[in-house]
């Protein structure tokens, strides 16, 4: 079957590593399932892996990517949930949790196997490529604002970075749970896009805001940290889920986060029960993932090079 996959690691350069071509399909064993893959979608998971980053060299060569959607072997319009190990189910129970394409093989491809408790069916009004946008960028999302935020309906949220997969699904998502919703961003048009996606006010990376607010979701890291505490009010929590400027701050702010009893609460994908509380949460609201563009599967190399570049606004989506 042909595939995207990463034939060799390379940090500097991690787009040499990926090769397009024939992969041998996957096989059918008790407890998991082969889905035929209608649409993928792509996240910086991706270029971590083609870095090494979880991905080690004897487990190449390795197809890419997390998210899809598709058809059972049983003709069923399903989900992927892409964390691999969470119940035991298909896995045993002794196995860690990971990531797809960390130890098995990913959605990059006309098929994928995943054990069968990872699917869940695909809510009618939604396509696969909007579908395929869900299991990781705004499944974090989701769990950022509803599990791990602690905020209510009337406060204020900031996003920090505007224009990315998890930014503009906090966007959509908080707006549409009645939050006050403040993004933060370097490019003029993508803070433009922010308020289009119904953003309420949005601001120049780093500027002073008109007032501290009660929660902070932070993806950017080590660029905008200081920026997050500093805007918190007394009491407020960061949820952080990334670092995809770098992992370490010229300041960790430490004297701020104590004496104004801020919480830091990390953040990292989300269970499959809140994967389908979001899938209910689109189904019933009529929210839709924000997609920048629909590539075949051979455009994957494009897709990722304009995904490391950050010319993204919204989802990359590949279909087969």
């Amino acid at each position: 079957m042909f595939a995207a996959y990463a034939a060799r690691i390379d940090a500097a350069d991690p787009l040499s590593g990926l090769e397009l071509g024939e992969r041998p399909e996957p096989v059918a064993r008790p407890g998991w399932s082969v889905v035929t893959v209608r649409a993928a979608s792509l996240n910086h998971h991706d270029l971590w892996s083609l870095r090494g980053v979880g991905l080690p060299a004897e487990k190449l060569p390795m197809i890419l990517g997390c998210d899809a959607a598709g058809i059972d072997e049983h003709g069923n319009e399903v989900v992927l949930h892409s964390v691999i190990g969470q119940s035991g189910h298909g896995v045993g129970p002794d196995e860690p949790r990971s990531i797809l394409t960390e130890r098995y093989q990913g959605t990059f491809a006309q098929q994928v196997a995943v054990p069968t408790w990872n699917l869940l069916p695909k809510p009618a009004g939604l396509s696969f490529e909007e579908a395929a946008c869900l299991p990781t960028a705004w499944l974090t999302a989701y769990r950022m604002l509803f599990t791990n935020a602690g905020v209510k309906p009337g406060d204020t949220v900031l996003v920090q970075g505007a224009g990315g997969g998890v930014s503009t699904a906090l966007v959509v998502l908080g707006k549409a749970a009645g939050l006050r919703v403040w993004v933060t961003g370097r490019d003029a048009a993508k803070r433009d896009r922010a308020l289009e996606l119904g953003a309420d006010a949005v601001f120049p990376g780093g500027a002073r805001l008109p007032e501290r607010v009660d929660a902070v979701m932070e993806t950017v890291g080590a660029a905008t940290w200081s920026h997050s505490v500093k805007s918190l009010r007394p009491g407020g929590t960061i949820v952080i889920s990334g670092a995809t400027s770098g992992p370490s701050p010229a300041a960790a702010e430490l004297n701020r986060i104590f004496f104004l009893e801020l919480r830091v609460v990390g953040s990292t994908m989300g269970t499959k029960e809140e994967l389908a509380g979001l899938l209910s949460f689109c189904a019933t609201t009529g929210v839709r993932p924000v997609i920048d563009s629909v590539l075949p599967l051979d455009g994957a190399p494009e897709a990722l090079a304009r995904l490391a570049k950050g010319e993204v606004f919204g989802k990359l989506v590949l279909t087969p």
